[in-house]
């Protein structure tokens, strides 16, 4: 069975830990912004840890 390609798009918004989790950021906080409240805004900001569900299914591809 051949090796599975990194997706490139997935790579670009994911960080993998040391300890092997996997960083996220929150969606909706790109662009248009000025739409939502600072409250949202702010804590956007903040990074987040992939879902264990979530992680089975992307672990191969990054």
């Amino acid at each position: 069975m051949p090796k599975l390609k990194t997706h490139k798009g997935t790579k670009k918004v994911l960080n993998v830990r040391n300890s092997g989790s996997i960083k996220i950021g929150h969606p909706g906080t790109r662009h248009n912004t000025g739409k939502h409240d600072t409250a949202s805004n702010r804590a956007g900001r903040k990074q987040s840890e992939l879902h264990n569900s979530d992680y089975k299914r992307i672990k191969n591809i990054i």
